[in-house]
């Protein structure tokens, strides 16, 4: 009855004293804190909502300002202020009404976060292009640089010229997926990030496709039989088996590792949530922003050894590169390090143990309903999802009856839940005697059950 009761106490806080408390603080702290300044920043025009046509400016200002508000909504709970007084007197009652209270502003964050993903992809296009033709440039000021004294030649303007073709390909391939982040669009995975083997083996093939328009260019313009047997020459298999090995083995490595994390997310053997945009460290860092040993060694030498190789062409433009065996056997076994980190990773939620969370002055006992019971195990919180928002959608199955693991705010972040422990209330409908607890988490992946005892 006691949690009824409870129940009872928040339901009528929110109806009363919440709308109260709610609105005075946030009209008032954080109308005037950060209301202010918000809108000297980006101006009325793009204030959150914004309906501009790729216009990021308002999904930009919205989310930072329901961040602002929900990071000093946390912070004054964790700080015991802000309760009304429907609910302060009633540890558990209190406890739910500032978890729902905190759900509720997280989930405004995650739809203001999702809002603001989707207007920088829209935009994303243009700056790829833009990055592109950058290259391009670049590449044009560097051969008319070095061709002060050697003199202009037809590798050159072959080189220049599949320059050309190249950007052109991918300013087309930017324009048709504009809305999905232009030339990025191939490498970025399902869950909304960059993949690291979809990047490495776009840049292989991006280059063996530039070296091959260098080698069409320069046999388009040789006059000579001479010059063109030499020029078809140097696409046979024994000047370029190192790269065309490299390149295989890379775009295998893109394919096979989509099919590994697809298969395990399936099995229920990795958690995979989805992230609001996808960011350049997605490409060294897992799910959670850590970097990662597996894909830092596979980008950097994958990198130098796409770097020798255009050092290569550059030098010899009459074939394809030929990449030395030592250093194709390099990449070789970085690719191999990567998809065993890929196979490495992850792992399905457990419980290890369930006991009665005890508060200092409380008496031993058996587990009864009304107790919090404190869970204790590994991978509660999968990789990305330390967001209020996410944390908010842990559920704890003990029987029959589903329970909302609750929000627990400290100074800079949440003591409950955590990726070891959670603790949650036994509710008055589950039935004494045996039962079983089972925990889902953010990702939808369930943990192992395991039985305890609720007593009357």
């Amino acid at each position: 009855m006691g949690r009824r009761a409870s129940g009872v106490a928040v339901q009528e806080a929110r109806q009363g004293a919440a709308g109260g408390a709610r609105g005075g603080a946030s009209g008032g702290t954080y109308g005037g804190e950060y209301g202010g300044a918000y809108s000297g920043a980006y101006g009325a025009g793009h204030a959150g909502g914004c309906t501009c046509g790729d216009c990021p400016h308002g999904a930009r200002a919205g989310h930072r300002r329901a961040v602002a508000e929900f990071l000093l909504k946390r912070d004054r709970f964790a700080a015991g202020q802000g309760l009304p007084a429907g609910v302060a007197h009633s540890t558990s009652a209190s406890r739910q009404w500032i978890s729902e209270e905190l759900t509720q502003s997280a989930e405004l964050v995650a739809e203001r976060g999702r809002a603001e993903g989707e207007a920088w992809l829209a935009l994303l296009w243009r700056r790829t292009a833009c990055a592109v033709w950058a290259l391009v440039v670049v590449l044009l000021l560097a051969q008319a640089l070095t061709a002060i004294g050697a003199g202009w030649t037809a590798a050159r303007t072959a080189g220049l010229l599949a320059a050309f073709v190249v950007a052109g390909a991918l300013t087309a391939a930017s324009w048709f997926h504009r809305a999905r982040g232009g030339a990025l669009a191939p490498v970025i995975g399902e869950d909304n990030r960059l993949s690291t083997s979809r990047a490495v083996a776009a840049g292989w093939v991006l280059f063996v496709a530039y070296a091959v328009l260098v080698l069409v260019g320069r046999l388009a313009a040789a006059s000579g039989h001479a010059e063109r047997d030499a020029l078809i020459s140097g696409l046979g298999l024994a000047r370029g088996a190192g790269v065309v090995t490299v390149l295989a083995v890379v775009c295998a490595i893109a394919v096979l590792v989509r099919r590994v994390v697809g298969l395990r997310v399936l099995g229920q053997r990795l958690q995979k949530v989805r992230a609001d945009r996808p960011r350049a460290a997605d490409l060294l860092t897992d799910d959670a922003g850590r970097g990662t040993f597996a894909d830092i060694q596979y980008v950097v030498i994958s990198g130098v050894a796409l770097l020798f190789a255009a050092v290569r062409l550059g030098r010899r433009p009459d074939q394809l590169p030929d990449l030395p065996w030592g250093l194709a056997v390099v990449v070789l076994v970085s690719a191999g390090t990567y998809l065993a980190g890929k196979y490495a990773e992850g792992g399905r939620p457990v419980i290890l143990s369930v006991v009665r969370a005890r508060e200092a002055g409380d008496l031993d006992g058996p587990i009864r309903t009304g107790d919090d019971v404190e869970i204790r195990g590994a991978g509660f919180v999968p990789p990305g999802a330390q967001g209020a928002d996410r944390l908010s959608r842990m559920v704890v199955r003990i029987g029959a009856v589903n329970v909302r693991v609750p929000l627990v705010p400290v100074t800079g972040g949440f003591s409950n839940p955590t990726d070891a422990v959670l603790t949650v209330p036994v509710p008055v409908d589950v039935e004494p005697g045996r039962v079983e607890v089972q925990v889902v988490t953010a990702a939808g992946v369930e943990t192992n059950r395991y039985a305890i005892e609720v007593t009357e």
